[in-house]
């Protein structure tokens, strides 16, 4: 059962939710829903990919990509520590800054889990 429109789980920004939902005001669309899915489903293609170019080989360019394109998506849907995870990490990547960056994506790991928990929380599937 989804959440009431007044309900909001804490890992997601209730006002960028509610900009969502300003959106298609009546649900008709199902704006939001499209929305939280494709993200969702942008998170099932982007996380191992990120997963995969971790760790000693690092590919800057691949973190950096993945990183950014998470970034607005991210905070579109309300994810903003998400969002701002993605910045920092990206801004590390672009500048091939390596050597600092495994414990931030350990953190946004951790925090899209937590992303993808609350929005399928919100959506109730």
């Amino acid at each position: 059962m989804p959440l009431p429109p007044t309900q909001t789980p804490a890992a997601l920004d209730a006002d960028a939710l509610a900009r969502l939902r300003e959106l298609d005001p009546e649900g008709r669309s199902g704006l939001l829903a499209r929305v939280v899915n494709a993200y969702l489903a942008s998170l099932d293609r982007l996380v191992p990919e990120l997963d995969r170019v971790r760790g000693v080989s690092a590919d800057a360019e691949v973190i950096r990509h993945v990183s950014h394109t998470l970034k607005s998506s991210s905070a579109s849907v309300g994810a903003l520590q998400v969002s701002q995870r993605c910045a920092e990490i990206e801004a590390l990547a672009r500048a091939r800054q390596l050597e600092t960056i495994e414990p931030l994506l350990d953190r946004l790991l951790d925090e899209l889990a937590q992303a993808r928990l609350a929005l399928t929380q919100l959506l109730g599937a």
